[in-house]
């Protein structure tokens, strides 16, 4: 079998390292890829927001099954675009997809639906935002309606901090928007939750923890991900139970009622307050570096589950773990998430030498002239399974002590809530 990744991320080569191991596999590409796939996969440099360049591409060399990444083609359509040419592709359709694209979709299923979620109000612009902001009490919680490649939210602790978010916003910060929200501030601890669904029924695939801030001790400004842990040190049978009764059932019971269904992975952002989960957010697909931290415990070949979602069977299948804590750390380029130096060098990626359940995951990265070279602003993730956090964390860093590389930074406190100094 033939199978195509839409993306170019850490979570990309992490699908295609953990598919490579399927015996069912031919012949992996990636659209357009990075250094890391380009070991593992034939990289494509095909635009993926050109569709029709994608079709072609797919339909000449008879690919077999499609999986996409990221976000934005998801929200765009790709997914309803292909199907029209019969091609099997893993991801939800363009309806499904604004459970992501559009946080006033989510919001309105949420109420109608009665699914527990922060209170909110919706506003179209600066002078009616910033009016209301004068009346609340902070923090508030204030939120892009449209993709921001996990950016795009503001905790604000004061009146200046929250006009600053809503001009920015409304300034085009995160690409045009109509509308924001203004959310109650929740006091609690995040939990990702992710799903994998067939269209008729889904199975939990896993739990993580990520850490956005950009600073140790979570501070400084949003990010996509600095690293993240799994499972979570919040999940239980009973919160598990909560999760899907409260918060998935009535979502794809909302979307059935749109008349859609849902295909491909689903990540359930949560606030758990005293053993309650709340709603943050849906994104429609793996999280970036949650996905680097999960899949390398995964034990049931990963492309049967997809093809188990794409027929339409995913119940006939059993997903089993490794018994492993898994620690994922982020090195992003100097500057990040701002303004960063691109093109620059990475020249000691082959000194590290992994030991077993050690990994390297490229995100922002590409190989050219026989060097690898840093493009983007989060650039490797370094992840390690072992029996326990601290353990993990430590291997993580000699990993990169060993990289010794000087145009990057990344957080040494990953895991912090389920670490002991």
């Amino acid at each position: 079998m033939k199978v195509g990744i839409i993306g170019s991320g850490g979570r990309e080569h992490a699908i295609c390292e953990n598919l490579k191991k399927s015996n069912q596999i031919e012949k992996i590409f990636c659209f357009p890829g990075n250094a890391g796939t380009s070991e593992i996969a034939q990289n494509v440099d095909i635009n993926i927001n050109n569709f029709e360049d994608l079709k072609n591409f797919i339909l000449t060399k008879k690919l077999d099954l499609i999986v996409v990444g990221p976000e934005k083609p998801l929200v765009e359509g790709l997914v309803d675009f292909l199907n029209k040419f019969n091609i099997k592709v893993f991801g939800p359709n363009q309806i499904a997809s604004q459970l992501e694209g559009s946080k006033i979709f989510t919001k309105q299923i949420c109420k109608k639906y009665n699914i527990p979620t922060a209170n909110f109000g919706i506003f179209k612009n600066i002078s009616d935002a910033s009016s209301f902001l004068k009346t609340v009490n902070f923090p508030i919680v204030i939120k892009a309606d449209n993709l921001a490649s996990g950016k795009g939210v503001y905790i604000c602790e004061n009146l200046e901090e929250s006009l600053i978010a809503v001009e920015e916003i409304f300034n085009g910060k995160f690409g045009e928007t109509k509308n924001l929200l203004i959310e109650e501030f929740l006091e609690g601890e995040e939990m990702s939750f992710f799903t994998v669904h067939d269209g008729k029924t889904f199975q939990s695939f896993g739990t993580a923890q990520d850490h956005k801030r950009v600073l140790e001790g979570d501070k400084g400004k949003n990010t996509g991900g600095m690293g993240a842990y799994s499972p979570s040190r919040l999940i239980c049978k009973e919160l598990e139970k909560k999760i899907i009764k409260k918060i998935i059932e009535p979502t794809l019971k909302g979307l059935s009622d749109l008349g859609t269904e849902y295909l491909g992975f689903l990540y359930t952002g949560l606030m758990i307050v005293k053993n309650e989960p709340y709603l943050i957010e849906y994104n429609v697909r793996m999280g970036d570096p949650e996905c680097q931290t999960i899949l390398p415990k995964l034990k049931t070949d990963l492309y049967v589950i997809f093809q188990a979602c794409c027929n339409n069977n995913l119940s006939q299948i059993k997903i089993e773990w490794l018994n492993k804590k898994s620690l994922c750390v982020v090195i992003c380029s100097k500057g990040y998430p701002e303004k960063i130096k691109k093109n620059v060098e990475i020249n000691n990626l082959n000194k590290i030498n992994l030991n077993k359940n050690n990994y390297i995951f490229h995100a922002g990265t590409k190989f050219q002239n026989q060097k690898i070279y840093a493009v983007g602003g989060r650039v490797l993730n370094f992840v390690s399974l072992s029996n326990s956090f601290a353990e993990a964390r430590k291997n993580i860093q000699d990993n990169i002590s060993s990289l010794n590389w000087t145009g990057g930074f990344y957080r040494k406190d990953i895991g912090y809530k389920v670490i002991k100094q």
